[in-house]
């Protein structure tokens, strides 16, 4: 071929020949990389879809503050002889603490101190800072939670239900079995006495088939944080490629008008049917839901806004150690509630009652029932985010795109009514203000609204038309699922017959 015949080829471009053996390349790549995706993956597809079925109906077990709140006796005041102002400068806390709150444990009036360094206990009777607590205690306290007695007791490090990085700063564990009808295991910390977890044997056998096996969540691996992420990670990235390989070979194979001699769209038979079918059918939900678990995981920092202390700092505008507060008075306008938790709001010292009858706010230092503004909350608002305007205020009366809540007791529940505050800084900033009480429920960033459509939206289906009408999204995640399953098991039929074939 002469110079001239390829400088003709260059400006024609690559023959057909060339591009249809090249297609004809792509295509065989295409079909093995989709088979040995498959072979490898869709066995734990088929778990993922089953697990998340069962985890619509129970979840992980946990211990959250509503539960801790709901399930405390009212507070002894008579015991309550040490106020919070003498408690940290007993214990010599320099700065003001992240959370500190004062309720009972098995009997006892505590306070309960979290700091930047850890979880401190202080009894509310003698002002002594609890350092240890012994089996004979965490069994008695088990039994003042669920009102029967223990009946064993044996200390963990870590276990199934106490495994991730939250649980290490409360570690070592007393877990009490206790002889109540639902089997309950109570975890209580060995340093503090604090009850960390609670889980039934309901719980425990269906997370067996619900959460552990969707999260990957087995101890020997979830105990070990990075290892655990790049495990899901890397499963859930492949699993992408190989459903997109799929769904490419899917549409290349069906035939909506000129159908096969059977009569029907697709050129295949028994499984491998039903495999084609069904991934026309669910296979964009399939890619939709492995990816927004694979974004939940944050490759390369994810969507997740980055949790701001300086703005939660500067709202509270805390101080070190606490007023002199008025405990006679707090005995009075707190007599009947669970827990008291004590905290900072715009330089004063402000205290909450939970579980109660009592006024939800009062003043840190007189214990006088406080009723909190909106142009105080705006003010406190301003002061936390100095570098940016305040360009927007509204009063959420019911939920929205963004504050909601799904029923799911693992998450955080969102109060109503409730101030959204907007900011114009580089991260588009919101505040979420309990107009009641003026605490700060949370920060949204752009980042965050960005993540509630294409991982919370796109993984549970919470859309706003949806939550609207929970039997809506039921029943859709039920029969998207349902082809999820027929993907996945029809895949592992296919798969073990190619292997058997060699």
């Amino acid at each position: 071929m002469s110079l001239s015949d390829v400088a003709i080829v260059a400006r024609r471009g690559p023959s057909a020949p060339f591009v249809a053996t090249l297609w004809k390349m792509v295509k065989r790549w295409l079909y093995v990389f989709h088979r040995w995706t498959g072979i490898a993956l869709c066995l734990l597809f088929s778990i993922w879809f089953f697990s998340g079925l069962v985890m619509l109906h129970v979840s992980f077990p946990s211990f959250r503050a509503a539960e801790r709140v709901a399930t405390a006796p009212p507070i002894d005041w008579r015991q309550v002889h040490v106020g919070p102002d003498q408690v940290l400068a007993g214990l010599g806390e320099k700065k003001a603490p992240d959370e500190m709150r004062l309720g009972m444990t098995g009997g006892e009036p505590v306070y309960r101190i979290v700091t930047a360094e850890g979880r401190r206990a202080v009894s509310a009777r003698s002002g002594v800072e609890i350092q240890a607590v012994d089996s004979e205690r965490a069994e008695a306290i088990a039994a003042s939670l669920v009102g029967a007695p223990a009946m064993s007791v044996d200390p963990v490090d870590h276990d199934q239900w106490v495994v991730t990085r939250a649980y290490k700063a409360m570690a070592p564990f007393w877990r009490v079995r206790v002889a109540d009808a639902a089997a309950s295991d109570i975890y209580i910390s060995q340093r503090t006495g604090e009850v960390v977890q609670n889980t039934t044997a309901h719980e425990r056998f269906w997370n067996w088939l619900g959460a552990v096996p969707h999260w990957i969540y087995f101890e020997a691996l979830r105990v070990f944080q990075e290892p655990w992420r790049q495990t899901v990670l890397w499963t859930s990235g492949i699993g992408i490629l190989g459903a997109l390989a799929g769904m490419w070979i899917g549409l290349l194979r069906v035939r909506l008008r000129g159908r096969y001699k059977s009569g029907s769209v697709s050129p295949y038979r028994g499984w491998m049917k039903w495999h084609h079918i069904a991934g026309m059918v669910g296979g964009l939900f399939l890619v939709t839901w492995i990816f927004s678990g694979w974004l939940s995981m944050s490759p390369w920092g994810g969507l997740r806004d980055k949790s701001r202390e300086d703005v939660a700092r500067l709202y509270a505008g805390a101080r070190p150690g606490f007023a002199a507060t008025d405990m006679l008075a707090l005995a009075e306008v707190g007599a009947g509630v669970r827990e008291v938790r004590f905290g900072w709001m715009g330089g004063q010292p402000a205290i909450t009652l939970w579980g109660g009858d009592g006024p939800p706010l009062i003043d840190g230092k007189t214990a006088r029932p406080v009723v909190m503004d909106g142009a105080r909350i705006i003010a406190t608002a301003r002061a936390a985010m100095p570098a940016a305007d305040l360009i927007g205020v509204e009063k959420l009366e019911r939920p929205d795109r963004y504050w909601y809540s799904t029923g799911d007791t693992r998450d955080d529940s969102r109060p109503l009514p409730v101030l959204r505050l907007k900011f114009d800084d580089p991260a588009q900033t919101w505040l979420h203000v309990d107009p009641a009480t003026g605490a700060m429920l949370g920060q949204m960033g752009s980042r965050g609204r960005s993540n509630r459509w294409l991982f919370n939206a796109l993984h549970s289906l919470d859309f706003p038309w949806m939550l609207a009408w929970s039997p809506l999204r039921y029943i859709l995640i039920w029969i998207l699922s349902s082809a999820g399953l027929i993907i996945s098991i029809s895949g592992v039929v296919i798969g073990l017959r190619r292997l058997r074939r060699g």
